[in-house]
């Protein structure tokens, strides 16, 4: 007989409370939701429903960028990072060169006329042209990044191959979604959209954000910091670099040599100077970065200590005593904004190569109200007629179904509430659509149910074998639309994804609801009823 044991009952039940509770913060306030979660501070946040579904930028606006990574700045850094380690091995083998070391548009060149010195040196720089990709994962094309060439006159040429640029842009764009997701989190928002177009193309989408100017900063910005020393009268003209100064204008000697690099910062926060008044940003190192820090400012006492950012010196201090403690102050007349977003930036981490903006827009709230609104009508209209066309259909059995559809749209949200996935205007379709597969799968069962019963079998029995026999045919149907959901969500991206997400949500709760549900409340009303005929 039809049977449908107390735990699964109590399941159900438990699942659709949750479900409600997890959707719940969809329709409350923000002030509500963070006055729930302060109240439930002492559970884990996850057990804590607080979390609404975030729409995304074309249903409540926000900005969109559009960044390029700067493929010559990337070659320029390659070139300068082989200048450096040739350079060093030709320290190391004590080799000195008439001529110096030259550089190339794609690479370096240094002439030893010694054959003894260039053979001992060869293989040396040879070690430098690594192979492109991983060889551990075994990723690895035989390609090298840098070509290695003797000419016989003592001129030795490393130049860097497109492969080895290209691998380069591949990774400073990989390494630069990371840093802007960082940056773009700072700014309080919530879900941005920040993806990989192309080769060496970054999409950020900041819903909710109507300050483009700000974003444009925020994003635009190297961050590359390092603490420098002033060149002193008679540092080797090769040390020395010359960098603009934004104090007072001008321009400041600076060796090249970098005492310590954004990257060991730890920690950086916008302050007031309890002196001046003037907006600062406090700053502290990691433990490697401290002892760098500590042994260079004891070295060099009375020397000022340039601050540079992005290749420009915003600050220029005299050391006046050790700083050994690992924490610091940068100072430049900063505004509050600007020592805010300087805080942002070197938190995040600095970008492993300057972007460009390629295209930028502003969606305002206007639009995304009328998507809403748009979506709105849709989904009700749509439920509307669904759940009229089954309770007309079939009866009792219909309202059972339009109950199970109900509770399938609240697991739809409390499971997007519960990951902190984005709706947008192609997910309000997903979930429309999901509307339409769910009574699909209760028009299988009970048309079923119809045909046992038409061909003689009792009540109990047709309902047994209606719900058996469409079951297989239910999930061959949902497996398959599951299979195509997650091909448009690994593949797509953007709109697209927020359709595959809606719908694989939906997939899901359709078997929980359609099935499981449907069959529960069955159950419940033939013990209640003990019917002798279909009640449609």
């Amino acid at each position: 007989m039809l049977r449908f044991s107390r735990m699964k009952t109590i399941g159900v039940v438990l699942l659709t409370v949750l479900g409600i509770l997890y959707a719940m913060p969809s329709l409350l306030s923000p002030e509500t939701r963070k006055s729930i979660q302060q109240t439930f501070s002492f559970l884990p946040s996850a057990l804590v429903p607080h979390q609404a579904v975030v729409l995304g930028l074309d249903l409540q606006g926000g900005s969109h960028v559009l960044l390029e990574v700067d493929t010559q700045a990337v070659l320029r850094g390659q070139i300068n990072t082989l200048r450096d380690d040739v350079r060093r091995i030709l320290r190391e083998q004590r080799i000195s060169l008439a001529g110096g070391i030259g550089v190339t548009p794609r690479g370096v060149t240094v002439r030893v006329v010694d054959p003894n010195e260039r053979e001992r040196l060869m293989p040396k720089l040879r070690e430098l042209s690594a192979p492109v990709g991983n060889a551990l994962l075994g990723t690895g094309s035989g390609q090298r990044a840098i070509e290695v060439a003797e000419q016989p006159d003592g001129l030795i040429q490393l130049n860097v191959t497109e492969v080895g640029v290209n691998e380069r842009v591949t990774k400073a764009v990989s390494q630069a979604i990371e840093v802007l997701r960082r940056r773009v989190d700072a700014l309080g928002t919530t879900e941005p959209n920040i993806q990989r177009q192309g080769a060496d193309r970054i999409l950020v989408q900041v819903p909710g954000l109507q300050d483009p100017r700000r974003l444009k900063e925020i994003l635009g910005t190297t961050a590359q910091l390092e603490f420098r020393l002033l060149a002193e009268p008679g540092t080797p003209p090769g040390d020395v670099e010359v960098l603009p100064s934004s104090e007072g204008g001008g321009a400041l000697n600076v060796e090249r040599r970098v005492i310590v690099q954004g990257e060991d910062l730890i920690d950086a926060q916008p302050a007031f100077d309890s002196r001046t008044g003037e907006p600062i940003v406090n700053f502290r190192f990691n433990i490697k970065g401290a002892q760098n820090f500590g042994r260079v400012t004891t070295e060099a006492v009375g020397r000022p200590l340039a601050i540079v950012l992005d290749k420009k010196v915003i600050s220029a201090p005299v050391i006046q005593q050790p700083i050994t403690g690992g924490s610091g102050q940068i100072s430049g007349r900063f505004t509050v904004e600007q020592a805010n977003n300087l805080a942002i930036l070197l938190r995040a981490g600095a970008l492993p190569a300057p972007l460009t903006i390629v295209e930028e827009r502003t969606v305002g709230p206007g639009l995304g109200q009328d998507s809403i609104q748009a979506g709105k009508h849709a989904s009700y209209v749509a439920t509307a007629l669904v759940v009229t066309f089954m309770f007309v259909t079939y009866g009792t059995f219909g309202l059972f179904a339009n109950i199970a559809l109900f509770v399938h749209v609240i697991l739809i949200f409390a499971m997007m509430s519960l990951i902190g996935s984005t709706l947008t205007l192609p997910g309000i379709a997903g979930i429309v659509l999901t509307i339409g597969t769910a009574v699909d799968s209760n028009v299988l069962i009970y048309e079923r149910i119809r045909e046992e019963f038409h061909l003689g079998r009792s009540m109990i029995s047709s309902l047994e074998a209606g719900f058996q026999r469409a079951f297989a045919t239910i999930i061959d149907s949902n497996v398959t639309m599951f299979i195509a959901a997650l091909i448009l969500f690994l593949l797509g991206s953007g709109p697209v994804k927020g359709f595959a997400i809606t719908m694989i949500f939906g997939i899901v709760t359709t078997v929980v609801t359609a099935v499981t549900m449907t069959r529960m409340m069955i159950a419940l009303w033939y013990r209640w009823a003990k019917p002798t005929r279909l009640p449609f």
